[in-house]
């Protein structure tokens, strides 16, 4: 991606950053304590309420669309957060990176391939329930669970071969003894990563999330007026409110994640192509920094979709709690007349033997 040389300096260490014809002095140590502590919060958090998500739903039988397209999101958080613990230790180790340019490739990878994923299986999600909501007679008929996981097959392949490219750039390099893993690739080659990855975001975010505004602001008319033919009381309140649920979750995800990653990336490719002053190039850089690890929040606020919106999810969920409450209780109701039983023969025994004895003292 860049020449990176450090000064001395002690714990005031600045990165000297070589970018075209200029150079500039980015003081980056913030990110050896803001990235391994957010992604290991991201790490601990998204890895429990993925898991149980992802049990939950192999727990649910039959599947519906919508639980379809939930489980793909579920997994796309999952595979990511299983490759945190990589970055925490490059990041945490002063961005050194001893695995290998494999296991680079692979981190960078998973990275952008569930913000991808993400943003697509989030569309479906819209996608599929501004049609339950503005056209449920189409639904019922063209979307069935075949369809679901037809979609999902193409976004996985989509997304992976839109990614080849970013798996081509993505490089290491040395600096002195420690070895970098690049998020983007090397400097020669930097102005076409730039092209490509602009494409890619056009094709990939810009483009879902003109769909997702488009079905919510359809979506909002259509919950705000009667429909015409339908009776109040055929107007389910509790889908209403799921669909009000998932279109304020979505847009916290957007709003948190994908949009603010996108336009401080953006922003940092941009002045580093057209080499712009170097104050304006640490502030941008400070910014895009920051917006990293919110991009990988959205493995931990997905969770919250499945509980608030998510069909037969929640109650699933209280159910399977609910059996193993019940199941302790049984557990807890059979141990207890075994011991009353035991009590009980105890003191049968206790009376039939004094009965004995007294009987022989009057003989």
């Amino acid at each position: 991606m860049e020449r990176v040389t450090r000064s001395s300096g002690g714990h005031n260490q600045s990165v000297l950053i070589s970018i075209f014809n200029s150079s500039c002095h980015f003081d980056e140590e913030f990110k050896y304590i803001l990235l391994p502590v957010s992604y290991s919060l991201v790490f601990v958090f998204g890895f429990v309420l993925n898991a149980a998500a992802l049990w939950v739903f192999v727990k649910m039988r039959p599947w519906n669309a919508s639980t379809v397209f939930m489980f793909h999101l579920a997994l796309s958080d999952f595979l990511y957060v299983l490759s945190l613990p990589t970055l925490i230790y490059y990041y945490a180790n002063r961005s050194h990176w001893p695995f290998g340019v494999v296991a680079c490739k692979l981190a960078r990878f998973l990275f952008y391939a569930n913000l991808y994923c993400s943003i697509l299986f989030l569309t479906c999600i819209s996608v599929h329930r501004y049609l339950g909501i503005c056209h449920p007679i189409k639904m019922m008929s063209l979307v069935k669970r075949r369809h679901a996981h037809l979609v999902c097959g193409i976004v996985w392949s989509v997304v992976t071969v839109c990614l080849v490219p970013n798996i081509i750039f993505v490089t290491t390099s040395r600096r002195g003894n420690d070895t970098l893993c690049h998020d983007t690739t090397s400097q020669e080659a930097f102005e076409e990563y730039v092209d490509y990855s602009s494409v890619v975001m056009v094709l990939l975010f810009g483009i879902p999330f003109v769909v997702i505004m488009v079905c919510y602001c359809l979506m909002a008319r259509a919950l705000c007026q009667p429909r015409q033919g339908i009776s109040s009381s055929q107007q389910s309140a509790a889908s209403r409110q799921k669909s009000i649920k998932l279109i304020i979750v979505v847009l916290v995800v957007f709003a948190v994640s994908f949009v603010p990653f996108h336009i401080t990336r953006t922003i940092y490719y941009t002045a580093r192509v057209l080499d712009l002053n170097c104050k304006f190039l640490n502030i941008v850089n400070f910014t895009y920094k920051i917006t990293r690890p919110l991009a990988s929040i959205n493995s931990c606020i997905d969770p919250i979709l499945y509980f608030l919106a998510g069909d037969h999810y929640r109650s699933k969920m209280m159910n399977v709690l609910m059996r193993k409450r019940q199941t302790v209780s049984s557990q807890i109701s059979e141990q207890a007349p075994a011991r009353r039983n035991n009590n009980d023969s105890i003191g049968l025994a206790y009376k039939n033997s004094a009965l004995k004895a007294s009987e022989d003292a009057e003989t």
